[in-house]
């Protein structure tokens, strides 16, 4: 009965009508694609901040702590 993905899909569609109504389903399909957009956003970011980090060069082995309190002049 349920040979392929689409057919699954169908079904799932149908469901979601009789459950939610016609008028619930444009809402949910607009709020995924504005998430999936945020997500490809934050994703393009993220590679792009990383991309960025591996082509500057490393000022050092590890960064310089300041203490609090402490001075080297007295």
């Amino acid at each position: 009965m349920f040979d392929s993905i689409d057919d699954i899909l169908i079904i799932g569609l149908i469901v979601a009508i009789l459950f939610w109504g016609s008028g619930k389903i444009p809402q949910f399909a607009h709020s995924l694609g504005r998430a999936m957009g945020e997500f490809k956003k934050g994703r393009l970011e993220s590679e792009r901040e990383l991309a960025q980090a591996q082509a500057s060069p490393a000022t050092g082995s590890s960064p310089r702590v300041v203490r609090e309190g402490s001075s080297s002049g007295r």
